[in-house]
């Protein structure tokens, strides 16, 4: 049977129980700034791997420690000024430093145990889109020594793990059931994924230069892109320490700063502000060739009633409606004007949306699960559009084929055609039914 380097949507079940026909060479990327006991107990903790010692390369990403950073020998160190926190340009510098074909991150402070890097770097060895997350779990490991097999030193000393994390992977089913918001439960010190995924969707960003967040905006970037998201229970690693709301410094102003840094990242509905204006528009409608002014009036209001938040793109000709910066007359770029959104839906003929409560629904959903395009039609069969998710539109560029997400013909209920000389008056007193507008 031959077997594609995708699944559909986020199936990655389909792969339980499947080993690469090869082991790929990983390189693992250990973050690190001044904690020389914690990187000495992960570095021991990484010799102790079963994985394959002439696949495994380790790197120690320093952040500008004061002083030598003491490894073993065949561990590789690359260092970079001390400016201040620089956690996202610290891994992308380890990344440059390393030549596995599959990166695997941990934190200095993170020992993994025996078991780690092979069950956590399966998937990525099957499928290039994988973006897995490992179990960190916490301990107390203050007076035992760095050399100490990790499990043993954990034995007795654990401490609470996140029990938000623990019910949210059990509801998605470790991230089977993976959405737009996934990437909450994606953790920087316990991840891996593919060289190739990492260099397509650019590495972290690295102008997050406070702690937290750099590891969930890149997520949800490998996520737009088509990331297949899995979490890992067996892929377990001990954090020296309790979680990250029970540490000093870990208030309500270090959360309400991370917040307030991610709603200009992540455009999607329980992340972006609910009122303020978004540059990144969540939905992008195109709406092609030459109409009445009372049908584009009345279909461009109509969308932008249902979605206020959405771009309305006309071709390059048209007059606009109206005198709205949600409102782009295209440019002629193939993409929509230069815009990137979450969702793209191109009609031909103008449309007006009676009641948007399903067409609200089926966008928000789509390309979390298997479904990444719908063909709109409406009750006499005819043609309201194709609504694309971005997920389907990257996969599809990278394999070639669209086969990595289904594609549905749905009925579009609340949404008819627009005749040439609809009724504007109807429209904007909201009186009249469908009649008077298609």
């Amino acid at each position: 049977m031959t077997r594609h380097p995708w699944v559909v949507g986020n199936r990655w079940d389909e792969l339980d129980g499947v080993e690469p026909d090869a082991l790929p060479r990983v390189s693992v990327i250990v973050a690190h700034y001044d904690q020389p006991s914690e990187l000495a107990r992960t570095l021991h903790a990484l010799a102790a791997q079963d994985y394959p010692r002439e696949l495994l390369e380790i790197v120690v990403a320093d952040d500008g420690s004061p002083g030598v950073v003491a490894v073993p020998e065949g561990v590789i160190v690359a260092r970079q000024d001390d400016l201040g926190f620089r956690l996202a340009a610290v891994r992308n510098l380890g990344v440059r430093s390393s030549s596995g074909d599959v990166l695997c991150f941990l934190d200095a402070d993170t020992a993994p145990e025996p078991g780690y890097v092979r069950a956590l770097t399966r998937l990525p060895a099957l499928l290039p889109e994988a973006l897995t997350v490992g179990r960190r779990r916490h301990a107390d490991f203050s007076g035992i020594r760095p050399d100490a097999p990790v499990i043993d030193a954990a034995s007795g000393r654990e401490l609470p793990e996140p029990a938000w994390l623990a019910e949210e992977y059990a509801r998605s089913r470790n991230l089977r059931d993976a959405d737009d918001r996934s990437y909450r439960f994606v953790i920087g010190a316990v991840m891996a994924c593919s060289r190739r995924l990492f260099d397509e969707t650019g590495g972290f960003d690295e102008s997050f230069t406070t702690y937290g967040g750099e590891d969930w905006e890149w997520a949800h970037r490998l996520w737009q892109a088509g990331a297949v998201l899995a979490h890992v229970p067996d892929a377990v690693a001990w954090h020296d320490g309790p979680e990250w709301s029970e540490r000093d410094g870990s208030g309500l102003e270090r959360a309400n700063a991370q917040t307030l840094r991610l709603t200009t990242s992540i455009p999607v509905a329980g992340s972006a502000p609910r009122g303020l204006w978004s540059d990144a528009p969540d939905l992008v409608v195109r709406l092609t060739g030459a109409h009445t002014p009372a049908a584009l009036f009345i279909a461009v209001d109509s969308l932008l009633a249902a979605f206020p938040r959405a771009r309305v793109v006309l071709h390059a000709g048209a007059t606009a409606p109206a005198d709205d910066p949600r409102i782009v007359v295209g440019s002629g770029l193939a993409d929509g004007a230069g815009l990137d959104a979450r969702v793209v839906w191109e009609i031909e003929r103008p449309i007006v949306v009676l009641d948007a409560s399903w067409i609200t629904e089926c966008v928000a959903g789509l390309g979390a699960g298997d479904v990444g395009t719908v063909a709109l039609r409406a009750a006499d069969g005819s043609a309201l559009g194709v609504l694309r998710s971005r997920r389907a539109v990257r996969r599809a560029d990278r394999w070639g084929t669209a086969e990595g997400f289904e594609v549905a013909r749905l009925e579009a209920p609340g949404i008819r055609l627009l005749r040439a000389d609809p009724r504007v008056e109807a429209w904007v007193g909201g009186w009249g039914g469908p009649d008077q507008f298609g």
